[in-house]
C-alpha cells in the first residue's frame, strides 16, 4: 500500500486493527471518528493511506501492515488481548510489533490451533455466521464411549442457541473422538458432550478451515500469508 494511495476511511480503520470494515462504518455513522479533530459521518470518505490525524473514540490510530500468526495455544492461556486478573494471555506468545487479537476463542482449559491477526475484515469473515468455517478438535472424555454417542452428536443436541450438530465424528480410541463442527458457539463441544452425560477431559483444536496444526509445538507460532487462510 503506497503512502499517496487513497482508501475508504472504514478500510483505514480496519487496517489499523480496530475492527472489521462493517463495524468501522457503524463507528463513522455514530460520529466516533475524527479527521484532524473534525467529526466525520460520511462512510464514503476517502483518506490517504499515510494519514496520521485520524482518531476513533479520540484515540489516534494508524493503518499498518497485516500479519497472521498461527499459534498452538497452551493450557491455561486465555484468548484476550489483556486481562488484569490473568497475565497468561495468548497475545504474550506472539511478537509485540503489531497489535493483534485472537480470531474466535479457545477456553482456558482447551489447547491447539488459534489464529491471531490485526486484519479486522478477515476476522469478520472467519467468525460471522454467514461464513461457514469448519473446526476440528480431538476430544478426550471421562468414560468409555458408548456406540450411541456418535449418531447422537450427528443428529444434534439442543443448546440455548439452537440445535448443535457435529458435521463429522470419528472414534479415535475408547474414550476419544475427532469432532468437526461449523457453528462455533461458546464451549459448544463441551456443552454438547455434557448434555449427553460425558465430561470433556481435554480438547485440542487441530484444524480450522484451511489451517492445520500439524506438528507445531505447544506454545509456538508460525507466521502465515493471507492466502494460507482463505
Amino acid at each position: 500500500m503506497k503512502d499517496k494511495e487513497t482508501i475508504r476511511l472504514a478500510k483505514y480503520i480496519a487496517l489499523a486493527g480496530i475492527c472489521s470494515r462493517r463495524k468501522a462504518e457503524e463507528l463513522i455513522k455514530a460520529g466516533k471518528v475524527k479527521i484532524a479533530n473534525k467529526v466525520i459521518k460520511e462512510v464514503s470518505t476517502n483518506v490517504l493511506a499515510s494519514a496520521k490525524d485520524i482518531t476513533v473514540d479520540n484515540r489516534l490510530i494508524k493503518a499498518e501492515a497485516k500479519v497472521y500468526y498461527l499459534l498452538n495455544k497452551p493450557l491455561d492461556y486465555i484468548c484476550s488481548v489483556k486481562d488484569p486478573h490473568n497475565p497468561q494471555t495468548v497475545i504474550s506468545l506472539v511478537p509485540k510489533q503489531y497489535k493483534v487479537f485472537p480470531v474466535g476463542r479457545l477456553d482456558k482449559n482447551s489447547t491447539g490451533l488459534l489464529l491471531l491477526t490485526n486484519d479486522g475484515d478477515l476476522a469478520y469473515k472467519l467468525t460471522h455466521p454467514s461464513f461457514v468455517v469448519s473446526k476440528k478438535s480431538l476430544d478426550k472424555v471421562n468414560i468409555v464411549i458408548d456406540k450411541n454417542l456418535i449418531p447422537a452428536l450427528r443428529k444434534g443436541v439442543k443448546l440455548e442457541e439452537g440445535l448443535a450438530k457435529a458435521d463429522k465424528v470419528v472414534l479415535k480410541s475408547k474414550n476419544s473422538l475427532a469432532i468437526v463442527i461449523h457453528q462455533g458457539w461458546k464451549r459448544q463441544i463441551r456443552r454438547m458432550l455434557d448434555s449427553l452425560d460425558y465430561k470433556v477431559i481435554s480438547l485440542t483444536r487441530i484444524a480450522e478451515g484451511k489451517l492445520k496444526l500439524d506438528k507445531l509445538a505447544v506454545g509456538k507460532y508460525k507466521q502465515l500469508n493471507k492466502q494460507d487462510i482463505i
